[in-house]
């Protein structure tokens, strides 16, 4: 294998929002991995993506470039819909892959994956960015090591911006049926962070809703209907034994970003962002013990995976992730959240919808 890491980019599309503010010039930084070859759908997208981000392979068939002997590894950063065929190609060819959050548009599309990925022995890594936050997994650490005594409560939010009027490129996550909405994505990360760090529900109460039924198209000038859901609480208690609550939601106006507080007997940490708990700006931590006085907590340097002068900002967690998954790939020793990590939270997310539908408290499996 080379010094670096040869990654084939299922999705590089150059206008891309996501992949062009966080895993283009993240790719560009790493010292541990190399953007060596790009795909896209189309032979002209594909060499405008290859000139534009500096790779030397360029591929408009997916099959095609995980089986190029040029590649060690595959990401997969395209619309969740799309996520499951190049990810089953990758496998199939043999090549570890990291894939976005959610892996599957439905629970049984991430079982398949993970399982294929277990069956063939391929490195796997899913984009649950807040498992390699700096400022989580110190948390985390904190709260294993006794300094907040014992949990006794959380609380999570997220707020994220939702505009009620965006052009039709953007209102195909309308329909729940293609699994990248609130429910999903946003409350995914944000319920993720706070199992990380603080352990898994044992019991759940919920309201998954949709607030907010209709989407004006600036462009086409019309109402589109909404069926996916845009606000998510979930209540409940902890294996642990704390009670814990989160509320997540998609607001048109001045979205108050990420919080998640932990109340132990001994001690409190509040861990806050800008806009999410996975996002690669740098999670402020404070913390209080034996007072009411919470003063903001430097983050060990254990944490931090990528060179000091790594770009801050969205592409510091994907480096995090690009960083561990090249370990893993080297190694055969993972510390990123892998496709059975994944496919443990769509199954708890699963679990919320459920007790929500039914408005019954539900047991977490």
């Amino acid at each position: 294998m080379a010094q670096k890491i040869r990654l084939g980019f299922v999705g590089a599309n150059v206008r891309s929002n996501w992949a062009s503010q966080s895993h283009f010039p993240a790719l560009r930084a790493s010292p541990d991995v190399e953007l060596t070859a790009v795909c896209t759908t189309r032979p002209e997208s594909a060499a405008e993506a290859r000139d534009v981000l500096g790779a030397r392979l360029a591929f408009h068939d997916v099959r095609a470039m995980v089986a190029s002997p040029e590649i060690d590894a595959v990401a997969v950063v395209v619309r969740v819909p799309a996520h499951y065929e190049p990810t089953k190609a990758a496998i199939d060819a043999g090549k570890p892959v990291y894939t976005e959050w959610p892996l599957g548009r439905t629970t049984a599309e991430a079982e398949a994956l993970a399982a294929l990925a277990r069956a063939q022995g391929v490195q796997t890594a899913v984009g649950l960015q807040a498992r390699v936050s700096a400022a989580l997994r110190y948390m985390k650490e904190q709260i294993a090591a006794g300094d907040v005594g014992e949990v006794l409560s959380c609380h999570a939010t997220a707020m994220r911006d939702g505009p009620l009027a965006r052009p039709s490129s953007r209102t195909w996550q309308r329909e729940a049926r293609l699994g990248a909405h609130t429910l999903t994505i946003v409350n995914g990360h944000a319920i993720d962070a706070l199992r990380f760090v603080a352990g898994h529900f044992a019991r759940v109460a919920c309201l998954v809703t949709t607030q907010a039924r209709h989407w004006y198209e600036t462009d086409t000038q019309q109402l589109v209907e909404v069926t996916a859901p845009d606000n998510v609480l979930v209540s409940g208690r902890l294996a642990s034994g704390a009670v814990a609550s989160v509320h997540v939601a998609a607001v048109p106006w001045a979205g108050s970003g990420f919080r998640m507080a932990i109340y132990g007997r001994d001690g409190t940490l509040v861990t806050t962002g800008h806009v999410s708990s996975q996002r690669g700006e740098m999670l402020r931590l404070h913390g209080a013990r034996g007072s009411h006085a919470l003063r903001e907590l430097a983050i060990p340097e254990r944490f931090v995976h990528v060179p000091a002068d790594f770009p801050r900002g969205d592409p510091f967690n994907v480096g995090q992730m690009y960083a561990l998954f090249a370990e893993a790939i080297r190694t055969g020793q993972s510390r990123v959240p892998t496709f059975d990590t994944a496919v443990d939270l769509h199954r708890f997310l699963d679990t919320i919808k459920q007790a929500s539908e039914t408005g019954r408290a539900l047991p977490v499996a």
